[in-house]
Parts: structure tokens; C-alpha cells; sequence
């Protein structure tokens, strides 16, 4: 039996978003692959194996099967992993749990929403357009916005955390994972009274 042997037997996917490749490490677009560390840490999952245009391992949480996915293509193609992946295995949207960074919130500040537009955010844009629906839900970890107004998006978001903020990044990433596992085991409600 392999790791994608059966199509109807996943429960959930779970979509960390970032950019590929040292040159993006540790930036602030990449928070959603800080957490698919955090994850690896808590679970044991190795996200090693290619598929989708991701790397990716499987999970078992509380008898939910889970695909782990860090997409391999720019920020920009995201949604070419997550449509693929959730066409294949028949998942819908509201399986779906995309983790993201997002300039309109403080550093390491959670937001966990059922559903909700990209709020500029390519990524999402991305993931919206394949899967066809905003109606996934998402947890998105703060990353400050830039210090005026004039900064350019770009070089913020692919800035790389210094000091503190790299500190408080690495807490938000492991409870950013525990908020995705409360939303699986325990349901939406729940996860954001916990969480927001």
C-alpha cells in the first residue's frame, strides 16, 4: 500500500504556503512553511515525498487521515498543488486548511477563519482559482505590516525575521500547527474561540 494508494480515504489536506528554496528561508511570506516545521517537529511527518507540485507527507489525527503539503511552485501557484491534490482525493474546500502569513495582523497573532476572501494575499488567490471556492478555512499568522506606507510589499514580505520577531515567529508557527489540529479534532467553533 502506497502513500497515495487509496483516493477516498483522506479526510483532510492541509496546505502550508511559502516560497521554495534557501533564498526564502525564514522570510516572512514563509510562515506557512515555519508551521509545516513546527509540524514535522510535533508529528514526526517528513514532508519529503513529491506530489502535486508539493512536498508532502500523510497523518493520522484522531482518526482523520491528513495530507500535509508544502507546495513546491512560487507563492503565486499555490492553488496548482491544492486543486490537484483535493480533485484527486475528492476532498472538498471545507477540508481544506490553508496556512498563511498575513501583513494586516501584528506579528505571531492568529486568525482562523472558516472562509473569507485573499485579502491580497497571491497565495490565496491562487488556492481560490483552483479550488474554485473561498469557502476553505485558513489560519493565517501576522507578520506586521511594513513600517510606512511607501514601503514596497514585495521586499516586506520577503524580508527576513530578525531578533524578537523571529522568536515570537517560531511560538506562532507551533501554536498555528495546534490551531490546525483543534480544527480537525475538535471543529471550526471551537478552534477560533481557542485561537482568535
Amino acid at each position: 500500500m502506497g502513500l497515495f494508494s487509496s483516493p477516498a480515504s483522506l479526510d483532510w489536506i492541509v496546505v502550508f504556503l511559502g516560497n521554495p528554496g534557501p533564498r526564502y528561508q525564514g522570510t516572512r511570506h514563509n510562515a506557512g512553511f515555519l508551521t509545516a516545521d513546527a509540524c514535522e517537529k510535533d508529528t514526526g511527518a517528513l514532508l519529503r515525498k513529491v506530489r502535486f507540485h508539493a512536498l508532502t507527507d500523510r497523518i493520522s489525527l484522531a482518526g482523520n487521515q491528513v495530507l500535509l503539503m508544502k507546495p513546491q511552485t512560487c507563492m503565486n501557484l499555490s492553488g496548482d498543488a491544492a486543486g490537484e491534490a483535493a480533485a484527486y482525493f475528492k476532498v472538498p474546500p471545507e477540508r481544506v486548511i490553508v496556512v498563511s502569513d498575513d501583513v494586516a495582523l501584528p506579528v505571531a497573532k492568529l486568525r482562523v477563519r472558516r472562509s473569507g476572501s485573499a485579502g491580497g494575499h497571491n497565495g490565496l488567490k491562487s488556492v481560490i482559482a483552483r479550488l474554485g471556492s473561498d469557502r476553505f478555512p485558513r489560519v493565517r499568522i501576522g507578520v506586521g505590516a511594513p513600517p510606512h506606507p511607501d514601503y514596497d510589499m514585495a521586499d516586506w514580505v520577503l524580508g527576513v525575521f530578525r531578533d524578537q520577531d523571529a522568536a515570537d515567529m517560531a511560538a506562532a508557527a507551533e501554536r498555528a500547527w495546534e490551531a490546525v489540529k483543534c480544527y480537525i479534532t475538535d471543529g471550526p467553533e471551537r478552534c477560533m474561540a481557542k485561537y482568535n
